[in-house]
């Protein structure tokens, strides 16, 4: 049987594709630009995306486990449940979906809240699914590579509290094989989320000393104006986004974005190997700096 993979063009969706075609699972990549389709052997790609629903309709046929990852975009909602009916209307039950952590408890930042609006429609719809909770991705800090290397500054809005960075190598790893599990199972499995955490909870000074350390200088932590990281971000970013991100941030140094009780364990033995920590990324930047 076929697993669908949305999202395959991006950094975790790619990834996800590969470690499928590596454990022998017969792939299918729906993306908006095949031309931009640069996959292993063997995977099918479907031309579409989550609002044409004639190309959802075909590219889920035959399908029997979907991977479904939705971009931070003004409708994320609407096209997940466009996607979700679809699949269902497909006779489609297994399903891995990644949401992010806490999404239940950021309830004013708005592409958590429509995640969690997500997560309880795959339940109330009746779906048999894993929901994969990443905390903050350690890849997002390449946004701010030359402002660490080139001033001196860590300015990610992370706090006191503490993050529990997840590096986006172990995201895709472990959504494959929940894909896999569920695909591979006789009888659809009971829904589960599971945390997806790094190996380390991490404060603001925290992440800035690492940098210290790996660039044998001083970087300093100034994240906590989430002002002056919205308007930064918007010179690259759409004004929405830019603020979408500003509540997160302030709910960064409000809440923290922590692991439950026995997470780190959990993965581990998923992966069979340690999670990757923070440091090995930067280790890796200051190496190319």
């Amino acid at each position: 049987m076929t697993i669908l993979v949305t999202g395959a063009t991006g950094n975790v969706g790619r990834q996800v594709v590969e470690h499928l075609v590596k454990r022998g699972a017969d792939v299918r990549a729906l993306v908006r630009d095949p031309s931009k389709a640069r996959f292993p052997a063997g995977v099918s790609v479907a031309h579409g995306d989550f609002l044409d629903v004639d190309s959802l309709r075909k590219a889920m046929s035959g399908v029997s486990t979907l991977f479904l990852l939705n971009a931070v975009v003004p409708d994320e909602f609407t096209q997940a449940l466009v996607a979700l009916n679809v699949a269902r209307s497909a006779g489609l039950e297994r399903i891995v979906y990644l949401s992010v952590i806490h999404a239940d408890v950021y309830v004013n930042v708005p592409h958590f809240a429509g995640k969690f609006g997500v997560e309880r429609m795959i339940e109330q719809m009746g779906f048999q699914a894993t929901i994969l909770r990443p905390a903050y991705f350690i890849q997002n800090d390449l946004m701010i590579e030359d402002v660490i290397t080139g001033y001196g500054t860590y300015t990610m809005p992370i706090g006191t509290k503490g993050l529990a960075m997840v590096d986006v190598r172990d995201i895709a790893e472990i959504a494959a094989l929940e894909l896999l599990r569920r695909e591979r199972s006789a009888e659809p499995l009971a829904l589960e989320r599971i945390n997806l955490v790094g190996p380390q909870t991490l404060t603001g000074t925290d992440i800035a000393a690492i940098w210290s350390d790996v660039l044998a200088r001083p970087i300093s932590y100034g994240g906590d104006d989430t002002e002056g990281f919205e308007q930064n971000l918007k010179q690259f970013l759409p004004a929405w986004m830019a603020y979408d991100m500003r509540l997160m941030g302030e709910r960064f140094l409000t809440d923290g974005m922590l692991p439950d009780a026995g997470d780190v364990e959990r993965l581990t033995a998923l992966l069979g190997r340690p999670l990757r920590p923070y440091r090995d990324f930067a280790s890796q930047i200051a190496g190319s700096a």
